[in-house]
């Protein structure tokens, strides 16, 4: 493996347990056993790390998303592939990582602003349309503003201040949102199918 990707793959997974304000340049360069003069051969910074990391994450979002649209059998199930890797992802995050991110990256945060508008955003708007015209969702709901609320709704699990980690599991506070979300709209057959995806998955009993 390159010394740039290593250093990347590194600050990642100590970005991930501490939160990535409590990261030095030194641990980084400790971990990886080699100097913080390698370390600045190759990235300008820590934030200029931060923005690799966080780049080459959303693209591999989009990249399994995609897989997720392709596989998935309706739009319910594919809500619960959705659900289950970012429920993957958050159980190994520390949730300063989204606070250290809109504080003291404010890059990094504007790109994953506008990853979650254009990308993030475009998925659930499908995923609705979809799941109207197949049945699933009920035909009267106003997509536009429900796929925005969706879009919100998972950062907004992730707020310390709403909900401190000392009282809350982040990963819990998401399923409960996805749970809320999908019966303000479910048809009668949708709900039908959703229950039973429920049964036969591991998605958190809520």
């Amino acid at each position: 493996m390159e010394i740039r990707e290593r250093i990347l793959k590194t600050s990642e997974a100590l970005f991930r347990k501490f939160g990535i304000r409590s990261v030095t340049m030194d641990e980084i360069a400790s971990e990886l056993g080699i100097s913080k003069k390698t370390i600045y051969q190759n990235f300008e910074d820590k934030d200029s790390i931060v923005h690799e990391i966080a780049r080459q994450n959303m693209m591999c979002d989009i990249e399994e998303s995609e897989r997720i649209y392709k596989e998935a059998a309706n739009p319910i199930e594919q809500v619960f592939r959705e659900t289950e890797l970012l429920r993957k992802q958050a159980a190994t995050i520390n949730p300063a990582v989204f606070y250290d991110l809109k504080k003291y990256h404010p890059k990094t945060w504007q790109l994953f602003q506008e990853y979650n508008k254009v990308n993030f955003l475009e998925i659930v708007k499908k995923n609705l349309k979809e799941g109207v015209q197949q049945g699933f969702y009920r035909a009267d709901i106003n997509i536009e503003v429900l796929a925005r609320l969706r879009m919100e709704e998972v950062e907004f699990a992730f707020n310390r201040e709403v909900f401190p980690t000392e009282k809350f599991n982040h990963v819990d506070v998401h399923t409960v949102f996805i749970d809320h979300f999908l019966r303000g709209i479910l048809t009668p057959k949708g709900l039908d199918f959703y229950e039973k995806c429920k049964d036969n998955s591991d998605f958190d009993h809520v």
